[in-house]
């Protein structure tokens, strides 16, 4: 099987999220696209949210689509989630699948600052999806399939604001996320 894999903090998740998945996986050909939600995230000082109520959260934004799932591997470790480790450690779980890491094209510019960087480029390839303003920069040796898909500025940062101000996020999150939201008060000033 080809898998497609999406880590990142998910603080919450939102449609951006599930339209850059579903993007990949018709263009890439993917059988399926699992979602990694980082327990400890190597690059963010803090998260807003504690680990295991984004693990839910995204449990939730997904339930509806079957090609979709969540892997909790990085649970298992409670250091900071590299995905050097995380991709070696499915690599030898699941010797039968092909794995991609989808990532925004405008993180190909400091990949070869990620942790392994040169051995990972040896371990996956790169599914990069374009955002608004954002170039494709490739650095030498990562295996890079570009994935195209519509402009759309979203962010998890921009919707925890909004719940902070009490703006609406309907539309910008799927409906269980964001009654989630809600119900666990979370953003809230």
């Amino acid at each position: 099987m080809k898998i497609g894999l999406m880590g990142g903090t998910f603080d919450p998740p939102h449609i951006g999220h599930l339209l850059i998945a579903e993007q990949a996986q018709e263009q890439l050909e993917l059988d399926a696209v699992w979602f990694l939600p980082a327990n400890v995230p190597p690059h963010k000082q803090r998260t807003v949210t504690d680990a295991t109520k984004r693990l839910r959260l995204v449990e939730e934004a997904i339930a509806l689509n079957p090609s979709f799932s969540v892997s909790a591997i990085e649970f298992e470790r409670e250091e900071p989630s590299y995905t050097y480790d995380t991709i070696r450690t499915l690599k030898h779980r699941y010797p039968e699948h092909e794995f991609l890491f989808l990532i925004g094209a405008d993180s190909l510019v400091s990949l070869d600052t990620w942790y392994q960087a040169e051995q990972l480029y040896e371990e996956v390839v790169f599914g990069a999806v374009a955002r608004p303003g954002s170039r494709y920069l490739i650095p030498r040796g990562a295996r890079v399939k570009a994935v195209d898909m519509p402009l759309l500025e979203i962010s998890s940062t921009d919707i925890r604001q909004r719940v902070a101000r009490g703006q609406s996020i309907r539309y910008l999150v799927p409906e269980a996320v964001r009654q989630r939201i809600e119900e666990w008060d979370l953003y809230a000033p």
